[in-house]
């Protein structure tokens, strides 16, 4: 087991020094607004998902709320 992570590791590694040796010049041209799209579709993602999941977040940070005057059996 312990070989085949070793020839795994050696195989990752052979893989990129070849992909770095061979690489190509890229004339390629990046809108600067393009991390801005990226920024936005995150932090939406991470919006939505807070909305989604609010009760259980809430129920993470606050006690729930117990009445004192009742014993915890009732008939």
């Amino acid at each position: 087991m312990v070989l085949r992570v070793k020839y795994l590791i050696v195989t990752i590694a052979l893989l990129f020094s070849v992909a770095s040796f061979l690489e190509r010049p890229a004339y390629g041209y990046v809108d600067p607004g393009s991390s801005l799209l990226v920024f936005q579709s995150v932090s939406a993602f991470v919006t939505g998902a807070l909305y989604y999941f609010r009760r259980r977040l809430k129920a993470l940070f606050i006690k729930p709320k117990t009445e004192s005057g009742e014993s915890g059996a009732s008939l």
